[in-house]
């Protein structure tokens, strides 16, 4: 099916047709042609939407969907329909499922369930078998099977000498490894940010010293051993001084931040919203701040959603018992349009993809078309009619957005939300 796309303006820095209002003859999947008024001779589908804007298709750095093992919190098919509809042309998928995903058959498995998706799926296997920090898993043979990095999801590594040797074994295949940052001696029975909020609210504090020693000790190991390394989620200016720190020295460490820690403070725990209990802790605005000029130097490579269905028996209760996580595909876009100008969103919403090897594609004729649609302007309410996952705990119910993603155009199919 071809499809030409009218009258959208391109935000694409390696575009020759960067700021350009034109149209897009897209055939068999890749740009025919690219010019004003396009003639349509062959009845191609017409793609017309209110002030459209496209850019390179989006990546999510940090996905969890459930399956296999919680299909009630998120499934595959619908979470990679929820992705295109928000925007994201590609995710990197999260092992926190059940069983972990830290072998070569677990990869494939969730590679064949992506088949035939306009949003493409790059699964990070877990760093250690079964994520409980013990022994290394299989690597070498997640990594041939397609595994884009290794990790384990939200757990940080508290054996110093496996990081070490992690980091030396996977530079054989030029592999990433993924350290999530928060010390558990210190977090203790921390549920949230360690401040005025939580001293009046009478909850447990995480001191924002959890996550930069873990991140100091982290980038040690990193510049002993070489290697590449990715912090994903900080959340404290410290943490961001310290990686901007490690990137004057030339280590090769890159980190990503959450969209919720971009917009939201532990002001939002006042009503004991267990929505709003994510790990890191949402931090303080002086915190946040921080976050948006590490964003705006360059010191943060990436934006993530940190998506993490929770399904309602597991966030419906008391604060302390709640799990952590918010999902964030649906509102990305609108919340970080409240902060950030377009073209930064966007840089940060696609640089991500150099870090985990995933090819971009520069909108230009003869290219794949890896596209999202979007509208920068408008703003509306944030609520539960927008969400189209099948868990709903999201900390943006409720706060203001600005614009809307239409959608994709990737892998030769059109998705509009």
């Amino acid at each position: 099916m071809n499809t030409i796309i009218r009258e959208a303006k391109i935000i694409d820095s390696e575009s020759p047709f960067h700021n350009q209002t034109v149209d897009i003859l897209i055939v068999d999947g890749s740009i025919k042609k690219i010019g004003t008024s396009l003639p349509n001779p062959d009845n191609a589908e017409e793609v017309k939407l209110d002030n459209l804007h496209i850019s390179q298709g989006w990546f999510d750095s940090s996905v969890s969907l459930g399956e296999p093992g919680f299909e009630d919190r998120e499934t595959i098919t619908n979470g990679l329909n929820v992705a295109a509809k928000s925007g994201f042309s590609a995710i990197a998928l999260q092992p926190n499922s059940y069983p972990i995903i830290d072998n070569q058959s677990q990869i494939n498995f969730v590679k064949s369930k992506a088949n035939g998706f306009a949003t493409e799926l790059s699964p990070i296997g877990a760093l250690t078998k079964g994520s409980e920090g013990k022994d290394m898993a299989e690597l070498f043979d997640m990594k041939n099977a397609g595994a884009v990095a290794f990790g384990d999801y939200n757990k940080s590594l508290d054996n110093a000498n496996l990081l070490k040797i992690a980091l030396q074994y996977v530079q054989d295949f030029d592999g990433v490894v993924i350290a999530f940052a928060q010390d558990s001696n210190i977090k203790g029975n921390g549920i949230a940010n360690e401040g005025i909020v939580s001293t009046r609210l009478g909850l447990k504090g995480i001191p924002n010293l959890a996550e930069e020693l873990q991140i100091a000790r982290n980038l040690f190991l990193l510049e002993y051993t070489g290697g590449k390394l990715h912090i994903p989620t900080v959340s404290t200016a410290k943490s961001v001084e310290l990686i901007k720190e490690a990137k004057a020295k030339g280590l090769n460490v890159t980190c990503s931040v959450a969209v919720h820690h971009l917009v939201l403070t532990d002001e939002k725990l006042e009503n004991f919203d267990t929505r709003c209990k994510v790990s890191p802790p949402l931090r303080t605005e002086t915190d946040r701040q921080a976050l948006l000029a590490g964003i705006l130097d360059n010191t943060i490579d990436m934006i993530t959603t940190d998506h993490n269905p929770i399904d309602i028996e597991h966030k419906k209760m008391e604060f302390d018992l709640a799990k952590n996580g918010t999902i964030g595909l649906e509102s990305a876009f609108g919340a970080l349009l409240t902060v950030l100008p377009l073209e930064k969103v966007i840089e940060k919403l696609t640089s991500g993809k150099a870090t985990f090897g995933i090819e971009s594609q520069a909108i230009s004729e003869g290219k794949i078309a890896n596209i999202s649609l979007f509208n920068p302007e408008g703003k509306s309410i944030f609520t539960n009619e927008n969400i189209l996952s099948k868990s709903k705990n999201s900390a943006f119910l409720g706060t203001e957005t600005k614009g809307k993603a239409y959608g994709i155009y990737n892998q030769g199919k059109l998705v509009l939300g």
